[in-house]
């Protein structure tokens, strides 16, 4: 007879909370549950996608992917500014994390300046999550740390009106997540 669904806690250690999701905690392994955290980051329109974890503890989300609202870069955006962006794969402590930073400048600048900018964001970042683990730059991305050591660097470039990394993900969280036990 099949096992009957019912709602679950799910220990969210990123957030010091638990969530309540249905189903059994066999069919709820490996799947994911994606948030709206806008009230959480004070209106920065942010999507976190958590994978489930069946452990002996119980259940356990770990975050998978961190992604900006695009109304909310949006609204950044102005008319006469240049953007920047990117997108590369990167080495954290534990496993590889891909990240696309996006950069405002405050007027309309040269390519040069854009390929300056990018480049310097790439090394900053590269340099950045060489010694820490996948949830620690995770936590400091969602809180904005990150962003807040890289814009002094890229300002020295370019004066910039924003700064940010609009997706932080990864596609090896099972790897992190054994050696976070």
């Amino acid at each position: 007879m099949a096992e009957r669904k019912k709602y679950i806690a799910v220990k969210v250690p990123m957030l010091n909370s638990e969530l309540r999701v249905l189903g059994t905690p066999k069919e709820l392994h490996n799947k994911t549950i994606k948030l709206d955290l806008s009230r959480k980051s004070r209106g920065k329109g942010i999507f976190v996608k958590f994978r489930i974890f069946n452990t002996e503890d119980g259940l356990v989300g770990i975050p998978n992917r961190l992604e900006l609202l695009t109304t909310y870069i949006r609204k950044a955006m102005r008319k006469r500014t240049s953007y920047v962006e990117d997108s590369f794969r990167t080495k954290c402590a534990d496993i590889r994390a891909i990240v696309k930073p996006f950069l405002i400048t405050r007027k309309k600048v040269s390519r040069a300046i854009r390929k300056n900018l990018r480049n310097t964001a790439r090394e900053f970042i590269t340099e950045y999550l060489k010694e820490k683990n996948f949830t620690e730059v995770f936590k400091e991305v969602f809180d904005g740390t990150l962003q807040k050591a890289m814009l002094p660097k890229l300002k020295k470039v370019y004066p910039l009106a924003f700064c940010d990394i609009r997706i932080f993900e990864t596609k090896e969280i099972q790897k992190a997540k054994i050696q976070n036990d």
